[in-house]
């Protein structure tokens, strides 16, 4: 069981690397890490597991910031209508995506980032994403809203992106043009 100890921080090499593409079809061994990766953030939500465990809570989580530099992540999470969404992508990335923007109107957060950081982060309102997933099979996800923006978290951090890097930042609070602002 993935634990925050095995979550690297900011300032870690490996976070600014691009990661490297996974051999298709994966190893047990990837395949192993990506469900791994996925129960943490579920149970990162589990408010008994999280507390049990010292878990901080996350809606998504990437290969790197467990110091694995490979195109995978796992993300868990409600959307705006309460659906909850569960995913484990290996190679994703984003095929497509809407000229209109969106943002956190909160922010975003990162489990690999201790401390908060204030302003929005600008991102695509509407993406199409294809990757693989755990059985082997080629998956093509149009997403929007809260969605779509964890997503470009994730597959940002396959590129060595971290999601303070796209903060206006002399004006990090200032609303984005022509953006639609998501709650969380």
């Amino acid at each position: 069981m993935l634990t925050m100890e095995d979550i690297i921080r900011d300032g870690h090499p490996t976070l600014r690397e691009v990661a490297k593409e996974v051999s298709l079809p994966p190893s047990n061994e990837d395949i192993q890490t990506l469900k791994s990766m996925l129960e943490y953030v579920k149970n990162s939500q589990d408010a008994e597991i999280a507390k049990k465990y010292e878990l901080r809570s996350g809606i998504g989580l990437a290969a790197p910031q467990i110091n694995i530099s490979k195109k995978m992540i796992a993300i868990h999470v409600k959307d705006e209508a309460g659906t909850q969404h569960s995913y484990t992508l290996f190679n994703p990335k984003i095929v497509s995506h809407s000229i209109e923007q969106s943002y956190l109107s909160s922010g975003e957060g990162c489990l690999s980032v201790d401390e908060a950081i204030p302003g929005y982060v600008p991102r695509y309102a509407r993406i199409t994403v294809k990757g693989i997933a755990l059985d082997g099979t080629e998956v093509k996800l149009r997403l929007k809203g809260l969605l779509a923006i964890v997503f470009q978290h994730e597959i940002d951090h396959l590129n060595g992106i971290m999601f303070y890097d796209r903060i206006d930042k002399n004006n990090p609070l200032k609303p984005i043009d022509n953006a639609v602002p998501i709650d969380r």
